[in-house]
């Protein structure tokens, strides 16, 4: 049944931007504070008082615009969309309407589904937050308490095209979108903490048909899995209302991430219903051609040119590459390793490896690894030196990683010097020989594969220490022997 249809999505998403301040006035940004320690006049919405609009939220604005592949608008101007919210201290937020700062740009993402895409983005704009609801927890309440800290924190609102065919895609896309701002600087991407949230659009409509069939909007998820769900269950939904003759109506809905089902919030309102004006409390925005020269000098090295670079310039596998420039701070933890060890694959491997292992078993990010890279790479070069082996190495790892100790020390403390004498590797050898004279004899009849066999037996006897080279060279020349 579904085959019949056709599924059409367009995300509206919201980035809380990494500011020191709010959009309109001086109060903090910081999360997690004491309710409503963080207000003034302003962000109240008392009488009389003024907006000032803050400059790093515009700038932060102008660089999501270029990264995106926007017009970056040279007058824009903020309005006033009314609309009642118990957290809304004002009656109205302030946004921008008919001229946002950054126009007609796109990401391109790839799926499995549809291969790579093109999703047009059709504005950013600027606009403040509101308020939190918060709801008490004690039985039988009936109230709900207002933390106004959020309100006036700078937001963009990302709007997307009508362009996603899929839940995955529509991930895909998301996931870009995280992936850039991050990247960026412009803001955290803290999902949990409300930083980067979505409205989805969901349509369906039967397959050939060009025009769009009713829309819902489900509201405020906070995470890629949820909006998978979310948007899987409102397309079966809404195929289901129509395969029962039935007509979907244009509502806001709401997830609920327990039952993975979504339920109706209210009719979605169109543009008019919010009554937008110019904010007469503040004055066109000019943006010069300068303004975004200076701008544009400041954007970094985005993920796909960076994986074209570990590729290109340093040799990686594609695979490779892109897990590395995936996410900012583990490029930033790779490159300084490359800084400091100069070879791109070993440091690759390492980060991909143990490193990564180790975080996942401890649930630590990249950003929180206790292991800095110029203690990483210390031990690596240790490994250059010959001071120690490749399988010693693990064990070193992992004793810095929970002691906080240096390569160097643990080495010493431990013993773990990889003996590189030929004399002493010769006479373990002669005693493993000694020790299985039938893998001896079958080895020289021609199972070859038996040196597998020997390798270990001596780097076991040696307690891993034996310089594998070297063991390999002088079982090769007694054997042959």
């Amino acid at each position: 049944m579904r085959s019949k249809y056709e599924v059409v999505i367009g995300l509206e998403v919201h980035v809380q931007l990494s500011t020191a301040t709010k959009i309109f006035c001086g109060c903090s940004t910081d999360f997690g504070n004491e309710p409503n320690s963080q207000t003034c006049p302003v962000c109240l919405g008392l009488p009389g008082v003024l907006p000032t609009l803050n400059r790093q939220v515009v700038e932060n604005a102008i660089l999501a615009g270029l990264a995106t592949h926007c017009d970056i608008a040279p007058r824009s101007i903020f309005a006033r969309k009314n609309y009642f919210y118990p957290d809304l201290p004002k009656g109205y937020q302030i946004s921008q309407f008919e001229l946002p700062i950054c126009i007609g740009g796109y990401l391109d993402i790839e799926t499995e589904d549809r291969g790579q895409s093109r999703i047009g983005i059709t504005r950013i704009h600027m606009e403040e937050d509101a308020g939190k609801l918060i709801h008490p927890e004690t039985p039988g309440a009936s109230y709900s308490l207002v933390d106004l800290n959020r309100a006036c924190t700078p937001l963009l609102e990302v709007v997307s095209e009508p362009d996603m065919r899929s839940a995955d895609e529509a991930v895909a896309y998301l996931k870009k979108l995280h992936q850039t701002v991050v990247f960026l600087g412009v803001s955290d991407g803290n999902m949990e903490e409300g930083s980067f949230r979505c409205d989805a659009n969901v349509s369906v409509r039967p397959v050939g048909q060009k025009e769009f069939g009713t829309r819902a909007e489900l509201k405020n998820i906070n995470s890629f899995r949820f909006v998978k769900q979310a948007i899987e269950y409102e397309i079966e939904r809404q195929i289901d209302v129509v395969e029962g003759g039935g007509t979907v109506v244009q509502e806001t809905r709401l997830f609920d991430s327990n039952t993975g089902l979504t339920r109706s919030m209210r009719g979605k309102e169109e543009a008019h219903d919010y009554r937008y004006f110019p904010d007469p409390d503040l004055v066109p925005l000019i943006i010069s051609k300068e303004w975004v020269g200076q701008v544009r000098e400041r954007l970094p090295e985005l993920p796909e040119a960076k994986m074209e670079r570990y590729i290109s310039d340093m040799g990686l596998p594609r695979q490779d590459a892109e897990v590395l420039s995936g996410e900012k701070a583990m490029a930033e933890y790779f490159e300084a390793c490359v800084e400091l060890h100069g070879t791109p694959k070993t440091c690759a491997n390492w980060v991909m490896g143990e490193i990564t292992r180790a975080l996942n078993e401890d649930s630590l990010s990249i950003a929180a690894c206790p292991l800095a890279p110029e203690r990483l790479t210390a031990m690596l070069k240790r490994i250059d030196d010959k001071t120690i082996s490749g399988t010693i190495a693990k064990t070193v790892f992992q004793e810095m990683w929970t002691s906080g100790k240096s390569a160097d020390e643990i080495i010493e403390e431990k013993g773990l010097k990889q003996v590189t004498d030929t004399g002493a590797i010769e006479k373990v050898v002669d005693d493993i020989i000694a020790a299985n004279p039938a893998q001896a004899e079958e080895y020289r009849a021609g199972k070859k594969k038996l040196m597998g066999f020997f390798v270990g037996q001596v780097m076991k006897a040696s307690k891993g220490k034996a310089n594998p080279q070297a063991v390999n060279e002088i079982l090769k020349k007694k054997l042959a022997g």
